[in-house]
């Protein structure tokens, strides 16, 4: 244990900080604004606010494995789920203990509504789960996917190669990410057929690329500002150990 903890302690310290914070703190927001859902207007299409982050999750695992490969890219998506089950105990823990919310503070609605807030930020332990095993699925698919393309490519920089490689690996790993949570949980607690997991999965999938889209030019300047000809084969080689 320990031994595996001091590589990831080396590892981590070849990873610009600011990029492993923002990948952090999307994984752990976007679960956390999964619990709001989106009024489509349309029976068949189910979306939650989660949407609004989990493109900054995929674009930093994209620049991370441009910069560092795959194998470094997939263990910070580890340590990202690692992190996000550790603030939902912490929030848990919060929601258990007695007293009142802020916003729960109207005349005749106290209860309720504290109680409420309360189960928003307990979650609920099969989506949590559900969420952590569909990120861990979709990291490993986008990642090494991303990885793929770009070793296909004939030339390995410019901002074409790097969207290129950010879009097809981003739409895929979003659909698998939205796939596999909907089998998970929609099918088995929410009796969802396979037909609207997937219509749900590619539409979400879609919605979220989008978002990749606008802010990729962002995402191109990061990757461009990191040195990975001398960071990146050292971090690959400490995640090979």
């Amino acid at each position: 244990m320990g031994r595996m903890l001091r590589r990831l302690g080396e590892l981590t310290n070849e990873v610009p900080p600011l990029i492993l914070a923002f990948l952090v703190l999307s994984v752990v927001g976007m679960n956390l604004l999964a619990n709001k859902s989106i009024n489509t207007g349309v029976d068949w299409l189910a979306l939650n606010c989660g949407i609004l982050l989990s493109w900054l999750t995929f674009m930093c695992m994209d620049v991370l494995t441009q910069c560092f490969g795959p194998r470094v890219s997939t263990v910070m998506s580890m340590v990202a789920i690692a992190a996000n089950l550790f603030m939902a105990l912490i929030f848990f823990i919060a929601s258990s203990i007695p007293g009142v919310w802020g916003e729960s503070f109207v005349e005749g609605s106290e209860a309720v509504i504290n109680h409420a807030l309360d189960k928003t930020f307990s979650g609920t332990w099969f989506i949590v789960l559900g969420s952590s095993v569909a990120f861990a699925v979709s990291s490993v698919v986008n990642n090494f996917l991303n990885w793929f393309i770009g070793k296909s490519l004939p030339s390995h920089k410019g901002f074409g190669v790097f969207v290129l490689r950010s879009y097809v690996s981003t739409f895929i790993g979003q659909y698998v990410d939205n796939f596999v949570l909907a089998v998970l949980v929609g099918t088995t607690f929410f009796g969802w057929s396979l037909l609207q997991c997937a219509t749900c999965a590619l539409t979400g999938a879609v919605l979220e690329l989008l978002f990749e889209v606008f802010f990729s030019p962002v995402g191109y300047r990061i990757a461009s500002a990191i040195a990975p000809d001398r960071v990146g084969p050292r971090a690959e080689r400490v995640a090979e150990r």
